[in-house]
């Protein structure tokens, strides 16, 4: 029977029409029912007849799925909460976890205002590559427009380019930093589960009194990750920012104490010249005696130039 419209009746299904109704196939109702997802049909003579209670149970499985249970967890889930201790807690808890974890907004952007962004030359290559990363998103139905999950990564791309970067070095980067980002973000669920969520996750399910409490927890710790990383990032970038400038600049060191030990870059040809010369084992004690010959050659020079500043040589005393 199909669904019935008259007050006060039960709505009635044929496993087709169960399915027409909820999206799953007829080979997928019957493997949940298998897996004891879903609870056995009534039968009447020869049919069996589903009810609103199957079709409800078919739209939660499906949205666990798509939060990524798997079926198994599903099924210790939907035990839980036929026993009476309900699905309301954990299911706020998914919605948390869920939620954004962004205050950016999606946004939409047309392949000729993409062009232009980029140079104006159109680079079917690159939109398609864009497209596995995730950076664009088509949109069905619409050729010549995109979704943009992140305005600003895109904007970043589009600065990085403007400044000279070619578009395959920015996608190779952003798949490198993703690497990374993503060890950074799993490092943090390790810790924070470790030391703040086990005690609600410990047990499966967690009660509703736990799975709310854990979701209030996800409220509060959700934007500590991206202010860690925020913070970390710009003490590096201060760091190693000053270092690189100063490595391609060839800014001067500070200036040695006159008594030490001063260590001096020499040019690549002068030291490849000198092991030519005396052969590579030899090379700093010449490099050294020649510097002290200089350097006794220009103070004789001084002197030879300036005789008021040493006694006369000849005269009597």
């Amino acid at each position: 029977m199909d669904e019935q419209s008259a007050a006060g009746h039960r709505a009635e299904y044929r496993i087709e029409d169960l399915a027409h109704h909820s999206g799953a196939t007829v080979r997928t109702i019957r493997a949940y029912q298998d897996r004891g997802l879903l609870p056995r049909p009534e039968r009447r003579g020869r049919s069996n007849v589903y009810g609103d209670t199957h079709l409800a149970r078919l739209r939660q499985i499906a949205d666990l799925l798509d939060r990524g249970y798997t079926l198994a967890s599903i099924k210790e889930l939907l035990e839980a909460w036929d026993s009476g201790r309900g699905l309301g807690g954990v299911l706020g808890l998914v919605a948390e976890v869920d939620g954004p974890w962004t205050d950016e907004e999606a946004d939409r952007i047309t392949r000729a205002e993409l062009d232009a962004r980029f140079g104006g030359r159109p680079n079917d290559a690159a939109v398609e590559e864009a497209i596995a990363l995730g950076v664009l998103e088509r949109i069905p139905g619409r050729d010549d427009e995109f979704l943009v999950p992140s305005p600003q990564e895109l904007a970043v791309a589009a600065e990085l380019h403007e400044a000279g970067v070619p578009l395959a070095a920015i996608a190779a980067h952003l798949r490198e930093l993703r690497g990374q980002v993503e060890h950074i973000a799993s490092r943090f669920l390790e810790f924070t589960t470790e030391h703040v969520f086990a005690r609600y996750l410990g047990h499966t399910p967690p009660t509703d009194a736990d799975a709310a409490e854990a979701a209030v927890l996800v409220r509060r710790l959700r934007p500590l990750a991206q202010q860690s990383v925020d913070a970390e990032l710009a003490r590096a970038m201060r760091t190693f920012a000053t270092r690189h400038l100063q490595h391609h600049l060839g800014a001067a060191k500070p200036a040695p104490e006159p008594s030490g030990d001063v260590s001096v870059s020499l040019p690549a040809h002068t030291v490849q010249a000198v092991h030519r010369l005396v052969g590579q084992d030899n090379a700093a004690e010449f490099i050294a005696v020649a510097a002290e010959r200089e350097v006794q050659s220009r103070a004789l020079d001084a002197l030879a130039a300036n005789p008021l500043s040493s006694p006369d040589v000849g005269e009597p005393h």
